[in-house]
C-alpha cells in the first residue's frame, strides 16, 4: 500500500509523517484541532511554554476520548437491552 508523506506543523515544529490516503484529511484535522486548543489556551491563560500547554492540550483530548468510550459503551448497552427487549416479545408473539 502507498504512503503519502505529509508534514504538520505543530506548534513551531514540523512533524514528517507517512499515513495512508484515506487517512491524511483525518491527520490534517487533527493537527489543526491541536494548534487550534494551543491558541486557545496560550489566550485564555497566557501561558506560554509549549511543553504545558501540549501537556494541556493532550490532556483536555484524553478527556474527551475517555467521555466518548463511556457514552458510546453507554449506547451500546441501551442498544443491547431493545434488542433484548424486541427479541422477547417475537418469541412471546409467536408462541
Amino acid at each position: 500500500m502507498d504512503l503519502l508523506s505529509v508534514k504538520l506543523k505543530i506548534g513551531d515544529r514540523e512533524y514528517p509523517m507517512k499515513v495512508k490516503p484515506e487517512e491524511e484529511a483525518r491527520v490534517r484535522n487533527a493537527g489543526k484541532f491541536i494548534n487550534e486548543k494551543l491558541r486557545s489556551y496560550r489566550d485564555k491563560f497566557g501561558i506560554d511554554d509549549k511543553e504545558d500547554l501540549l501537556a494541556m492540550v493532550a490532556f483536555d483530548c484524553m478527556v474527551a476520548k475517555l467521555k466518548s468510550e463511556e457514552e458510546s459503551t453507554a449506547i451500546d448497552s441501551t442498544a443491547e437491552n431493545t434488542i433484548e427487549n424486541l427479541e422477547r416479545l417475537i418469541r412471546e408473539t409467536l408462541s
